[in-house]
């Protein structure tokens, strides 16, 4: 995900699409189960599980003097935070899907607004908003206070050269982490350092399995599927226990794209078993991990949606990672400036599209991207009451998401 660190940047389906990916409960946790089942035996789950059962605790006048940075805890597993539908005016609601872009060290006054009143619900940080010493602490503080104690703060973090926070950790790429054996020890350590920092949330892991040629071969864990799962429930282990949220990214698995979807719109042609047995193994290690939150990829996956990029396609969000692997965290969006969605329809159609999929977080990059995302939003919600309770069940999840955090 290149867009968040400055390095990355309606079901309306024909045929099957059109009909319920599930019937019932009954049959969501036999196909669920059988799904499980079937990962287990393409990489070694078995393992997988074992990672995770031994894993756990182990403007300036709004500033004034940054606060003590919290201690640092263990962030909720996913399983233990209760998704809810949120009982906020839609305006309210809406804006909580939001995280905005802005530049500079300073904290300017239309962020601080559009946090206060509810247009926005978090900031995502790039290298830009580092400034000196100090500068940091002070700009998530005043963000924090401006959404009233939390907002979701978040940058790109996944180690080696994609790191936005180049005084934090991890010092190793991923790869790296994984052959130094370190990768929880890691993780957790570089999650106290931006707690520490005022930062609640990374968009790392790298859930994606390197594929020769792939864009993203130098940023994940490995091409083996079985040592990649098994990297992701340590990360996610120890991002949360340094108190930090990690994302896994990109869903339902970029490794087999050989462009990158921030330069221009990318295809992956394998076929259903290809990508059930290769890509999705590391994010259902992730979700059992307890993985608070998923990134989408913005690629287009003929063999799971014909008709949708990843993060507009209901099948996909829904139908794969809600009710057949099981997710209830908060599915989050690459940016929404991304060529691979521009391709497509304009921004606000693609924030639409994306609502209906099922995501919960859309991330802004662009200059004034994020009040149009806003506008759209509450325009449709205002006419569309199917549409409003679908914003309502998202800012839902992500207040519990916000309430596992502790305090900013």
């Amino acid at each position: 995900m290149r867009a968040c660190s400055g390095h990355d940047r309606t079901d309306r389906a024909a045929g099957r699409n059109d009909r319920p990916v599930i019937e019932n409960s009954r049959i969501v946790a036999r196909r669920r189960a059988l799904l499980l089942r079937g990962l287990a035996a393409a990489a070694a789950a078995g393992l997988v599980a074992g990672v995770v059962s031994g894993a756990g605790a182990g403007d300036a006048g709004d500033a004034g003097e940054p606060t003590p940075a919290p201690a640092r805890t263990a962030v909720t597993a996913t399983a233990t935070v209760t998704p809810r539908v949120s009982a906020e005016p839609i305006e309210r609601a809406a804006g909580r899907l939001i995280v905005l872009r802005y530049a500079g060290a300073a904290v300017p006054g239309y962020v601080r607004r559009a946090l206060r009143e509810g247009r926005a619900g978090g900031a995502i940080l790039f290298a830009d908003n580092l400034g000196g010493p100090g500068d940091l602490r002070r700009a998530t503080t005043v963000l924090h206070r401006a959404a009233g104690g939390q907002a979701l703060i978040c940058t790109d973090q996944e180690g080696g050269k994609v790191r936005v926070v180049g005084g934090i950790g991890p010092e190793r790429s991923q790869a790296a982490q994984l052959s130094a054996g370190s990768v929880r020890a890691d993780a957790r350590a570089a999650g106290t350092a931006l707690r520490q920092a005022g930062i609640n949330v990374t968009l790392a892991p790298v859930a994606d399995v390197a594929v020769s040629g792939g864009a993203l071969a130098g940023r994940a864990f490995s091409s083996d599927v079985e040592a990649a799962s098994a990297a992701m429930a340590d990360s996610v282990t120890g991002w949360r226990e340094g108190g930090v949220a990690p994302t896994a990214k990109h869903f339902p698995g970029l490794g087999g794209s050989a462009t990158n979807t921030d330069d221009a719109p990318a295809t992956v042609d394998d076929d259903e078993a290809t990508l059930r047995s290769r890509d999705l193994p590391p994010f259902a290690a992730a979700i059992q991990a307890g993985v608070p939150l998923v990134m989408t990829s913005h690629a287009r996956y003929p063999a799971l949606d014909p008709e949708r990029i990843a993060s507009q396609s209901r099948p996909i969000i829904t139908g794969l990672l809600r009710e057949e692997l099981g997710f209830d965290g908060v599915v989050i969006t690459d940016s929404m400036e991304a060529a691979a969605v521009l391709a497509e329809s304009s921004l606000e159609e693609a924030v639409e599209r994306s609502i209906e999929a099922g995501t919960d977080v859309i991330l802004t990059t662009g200059r004034g991207s994020s009040i149009r995302v806003y506008r759209a939003l509450v325009k449709r919600a205002r006419r569309d009451r199917a549409f409003a309770d679908l914003i309502r069940r998202a800012a839902g999840r992500v207040s519990a998401l916000t309430d596992s955090l502790g305090g900013g």
